[in-house]
């Protein structure tokens, strides 16, 4: 899931402290994240928002 994240993120150039911000989620759980984690579907939720992206863009792509 942190590389669907990440993805969005550098393409948007937001750091993690930033989307942290504007999620309102600790950068300490992004780091849990990044650290394999899975983040729940609110978490999920917050972060689509944050990044202006549809949930299926976190959709892991082992089907297709």
């Amino acid at each position: 899931m942190w590389k669907l994240i990440k993805n969005q993120m550098d393409k948007q150039d937001i750091s993690a402290y930033r989307l942290a911000k504007m999620t309102g989620l600790s950068h300490n759980t992004l780091q849990n994240y990044k650290n394999g984690h899975e983040p729940s579907f609110s978490n999920v939720v917050k972060i689509a928002d944050a990044l202006g992206v549809s949930l299926d863009e976190f959709r892991e792509k082992k089907n297709g």
